[in-house]
């Protein structure tokens, strides 16, 4: 078997324990999200686990793409070194391209009577 190669790397942490090691995931659950179930009165069941999270996850990356949000901008906010990894994991979720450009034509040749910009005015 071939020597691993190990690299340091410094990136910023959003869970971790007080002492400010990565809060790993057997360590959340059990730490973190299993007291807050409890907390709600939500019954402490395999359905109410950690894929809850994910589809809290899902339910982020799909509302942000509904609004416009591009894909680097998105693969940032989930985390995602490569936004490609991104599209290729939420492509279901974007709007169809056939309703954008439908929609952008209609707009184009929306009537404006308030304005005068017709062939008469060229």
């Amino acid at each position: 078997m071939g020597q691993l190669n190990r690299r340091t790397a410094h990136v910023q942490l959003y869970l971790y324990t007080p002492g400010g090691e990565a809060l790993a995931r057997p360590a959340f659950n059990s730490g973190v999200w299993k007291p807050a179930i409890r907390a709600t009165g939500i019954p402490d069941t395999r359905e109410n686990g950690l894929h809850v999270l994910h589809v809290l996850r899902h339910t982020y990356a799909s509302v942000l793409l509904d609004a416009g949000q591009n894909i680097k901008a998105l693969a940032a906010h989930l985390g995602h070194a490569d936004p490609g990894f991104t599209l290729r994991t939420y492509t279901h979720l974007l709007p169809t391209s056939e309703d954008r450009t439908r929609q952008a034509v209609d707009r184009a040749f929306e009537d404006d009577l308030e304005t005068d910009d017709g062939l008469e005015t060229a």
